[in-house]
């Protein structure tokens, strides 16, 4: 099982190259961009973000203390633009009650209980907390979204029901625990299922994972 899970990320990697993600100049866009990403596509998100950069917002305190209404007016190129401020008000209030905006105490708690402070914030699931951890703090945790469910069902490597704590486990008993190495993988995954292993009509003739079916 090692080995394919070698292989599945080394044939991506031969095949799209590097993907450079999450394109962000700071961890708090990371993690403001988590929360938008959430029922959304990135061009959607980065329009968001870039009128909070316009307004010279996007920093823990200044976000802080904005109204949600005028939150919800900056980021509505994301869609579901009043849930979506809701959910990173209650993440800035999580984040300065529990470590007053500061980034060194958040990042001395262990990763385990970190993540179990993020999923009790109203409107943080798994995949958005282990984003979080990984691309904003640098914690080698693996992060599933439906392009990785999508395209394990279709290889075959999951059942449908299969959760997303069963999902993370194979990739994290698998490989080595490495930050860089499971940032790469998520992305090159994503790049998959945007490309080739589309919802509908999937490009299955060209999808560099044609043999990975074939290891023991």
């Amino acid at each position: 099982m090692h080995n394919r899970y070698d292989l599945i990320y080394k044939k991506l990697f031969y095949h799209f190259g590097p993907q450079y993600w999450w394109p962000a100049d700071t961890p708090f866009e990371v993690m403001v961009g988590a929360i938008l990403t959430q029922n959304t596509n990135w061009l959607n998100v980065e329009k968001a973000l870039g009128n909070l950069k316009k307004e010279k917002l996007l920093n823990p305190h200044k976000l802080y203390k904005i109204s949600k209404k005028k939150l919800a007016l900056l980021i509505r190129p994301a869609g579901y633009f009043n849930i979506k401020a809701k959910r990173l008000k209650a993440f800035l209030h999580f984040f300065f009650q529990s470590y007053a905006g500061n980034f060194k105490k958040i990042r001395l708690v262990k990763t385990y209980d970190l993540r179990h402070e993020l999923l009790c914030v109203n409107g943080i699931g798994p995949e958005t907390a282990d984003s979080i951890l990984l691309y904003a703090l640098g914690r080698p945790i693996f992060v599933v979204d439906a392009y990785t469910k999508r395209f394990l069902l279709r290889h075959k490597l999951i059942k449908e029901d299969a959760a997303y704590d069963e999902i993370q486990n194979l990739f994290m008993q698998n490989l080595k625990k490495d930050v860089k190495l499971f940032n790469e993988y998520h992305a090159l995954l994503v790049k998959l299922g945007k490309d080739i292993c589309l919802k509908t009509n999937p490009k299955c003739a060209a999808c560099p994972l044609k043999s990975v079916n074939k290891l023991p």
